[in-house]
């Protein structure tokens, strides 16, 4: 009988617990998943309106985007999880105070990480570069296809992926070949010195003219830029726009070649001339 009056007490010591704790925690688990699924709505919304309204910014590149976007989502996150904590009861300030000294170790541990990440920070402000953009990066050259606050994606000419980190990038002198919308081709020829220097001029302005790839302004240059051993040397000098640079490049060399020859120009190469005393004088 004892034993079943326990029982029993036990059982209603529960019942009692659960009409009053239970209800209690089933409508606070109900309140934090209702904060959780609208502050999760809340920051798609956001970043949405954040997006669509940078991308109408031509000031922003990519990288400050991304940048902007993931800074905003991290705020908003840790705002949503102090709600969070502070429905259920936490107290912050141990957690707050533990920071500092959690942070210290992994900034030690994580020092390669965070240093490409403020690289990452200054290729965002300083933008010396964007996705599309061909550059020279040390020794390294290729085509930008992405960036984000760890590394740059490269696609070399012959289709090669090169991923760099930002580190080594903001260490390094960084030429950027599509920065401005024109881009001079250095161009070159060679005559021998007794090839007509006023005909091989006008072949070359010829074959510039006739490229619709070559811009009339800035104004293309065709002069003697020097006089070698074995040859004058002629520069060309058209401006393009930078993707039709290697197009009017590879066209005007072999052009050059087959118009020289038909015109009788020489094109000269490497001799020296040796002279032998008579064999009967000596």
């Amino acid at each position: 009988m004892e034993t079943q009056t326990e029982i029993r007490s036990l059982w209603d010591s529960l019942l009692l617990w659960f009409n009053e704790e239970a209800v209690g925690i089933v409508f606070q688990i109900v309140g934090i998943l209702l904060i959780l699924i609208v502050g999760k709505i809340l920051i798609s919304l956001l970043k949405k309106w954040l997006t669509k309204s940078m991308g109408k910014s031509k000031k922003l590149n990519e990288l400050m985007q991304k940048l902007i976007l993931k800074i905003v989502a991290a705020v908003a996150w840790i705002l949503l999880l102090v709600v969070i904590l502070g429905q259920i009861g936490v107290n912050l300030a141990p957690i707050i105070a533990g920071l500092g000294v959690t942070g210290f170790i992994l900034g030690f541990a994580f020092q390669e990480t965070l240093g490409n990440l403020l690289a990452g920070v200054m290729i965002a402000l300083n933008s010396p570069f964007r996705i599309g953009d061909y550059v020279e990066i040390g020794s390294i050259s290729g085509s930008v296809r992405d960036m984000d606050m760890m590394s740059v994606t490269l696609a070399t000419p012959d289709n090669k992926r090169v991923i760099m980190a930002n580190k080594l990038i903001w260490g390094n002198a960084i030429t950027n070949y599509s920065f401005t919308e024109t881009r001079r081709v250095e161009l070159g020829a060679s005559i021998a010195y007794d090839s007509d220097v006023n005909k091989a001029k006008e072949i070359l302005w010829d074959i510039i003219n006739s490229y619709p790839e070559v811009l009339p302004e800035p104004k293309p240059m065709i002069e003697v830029i020097k006089l070698n051993d074995s040859s004058v040397d002629l520069v060309v000098r058209p401006w393009t726009k930078p993707g039709d640079y290697w197009t009017v490049y590879f066209r005007f060399q072999q052009e050059v070649l087959e118009k020289f020859r038909d015109a009788g120009l020489e094109i000269p190469f490497p001799q020296i001339d040796v002279h032998t005393p008579d064999a009967k004088q000596a």
